[in-house]
């Protein structure tokens, strides 16, 4: 008879793990990025330019790529966060946003991994909190990377 000799902690580890997800051509400035921003000029650009910059400020590891038509960032390789303009909103998402702390319940969606904060103009944003999502999300994936989980 063969017995599962993980502990309950290796187990749940186990479960979780998997691939961390990876991109190509991640640099520490891309252009197409500033040329995307300059397209969404206007309100909506002006948002999503705001909280990109806040991402582009998380640490010295930042690469960032235009992928499937938005700006994402990333740890090396690794994405942890983009923003993309909407006809009426922005959104700035999370990769890992399913487990990153969310005490003021900003996040919506409801896949197994992706989150998102949808920022509307005239709306009241909690910028406190959605830096602290940002910073969440980087230190977040810099533990995934750095322990080899996901």
């Amino acid at each position: 008879m063969l017995r599962n000799h993980r502990s309950p902690a290796q187990q749940v580890e186990r479960r979780w793990r998997t691939e961390l997800l990876r991109f190509n051509g991640a640099v520490e400035r891309d252009p197409a990025i500033d040329a995307w921003m300059k397209e969404h000029a206007g309100e909506l650009g002006a948002i999503a330019h705001q909280w990109f910059e806040v991402m582009r400020k998380c640490g010295d590891e930042f690469r960032e790529l235009l992928h499937d038509g938005c700006p994402v960032a990333c740890l090396g390789d690794v994405p942890f966060g983009y923003v993309n303009v909407f006809t009426s909103h922005v959104n700035v998402g999370f990769f890992h946003g399913a487990a990153l702390p969310d005490p003021t319940s900003l996040l919506q969606g409801g896949g197994k991994f992706m989150r998102h904060v949808k920022l509307k103009p005239g709306t009241a944003t909690n910028a406190t909190a959605l830096s602290r999502l940002i910073d969440a999300a980087y230190s977040d994936i810099k533990a995934r990377v750095e322990h080899g989980w996901l």
